[in-house]
């Protein structure tokens, strides 16, 4: 089993930063991947960037890109995600999740982060 926690959401003015944190424990050898989605009120969760663990390669939906930043800690399973240059549409519950070894997709998820942009 995997357990996964994110932290960090908060109310923030467009325009701003902000950083996520995201702590997944238990069976996580062999992790394939770590990403982070997100879901505005009224619409489906969307993916929001990963990061392969073997490699570290890194994976950005167009909507971010070169404003979100994924992370890792050289030790244990801790990503970031750096936000910068928020803008209203970007409010949205994150959520952390974990690509175990051996399944097709994210199979474990956090319970997310409220971020919510002003204007």
């Amino acid at each position: 089993q995997v357990q996964v926690q994110e932290s960090g959401g908060r109310s923030v003015q467009a325009g701003g930063s902000l950083r996520l944190s995201c702590t997944a424990s238990g069976s996580m050898s062999g992790t394939i991947a770590m990403g982070w989605f997100r879901q505005a009120p009224g619409k489906e969760r969307e993916f929001v960037a990963s990061m392969r663990w073997s490699g570290g390669t890194t994976y950005y939906s167009d909507s971010v890109k070169e404003r979100f930043y994924i992370s890792r800690q050289k030790v244990g399973y801790t990503v970031f995600l750096q936000m910068n240059s928020l803008k209203p549409e970007d409010t949205a519950v994150y959520y952390c999740a974990v690509h175990p070894l051996g399944a097709t997709q994210y199979h474990y998820w956090g319970q997310g982060t409220q971020v919510t942009v002003s204007s």
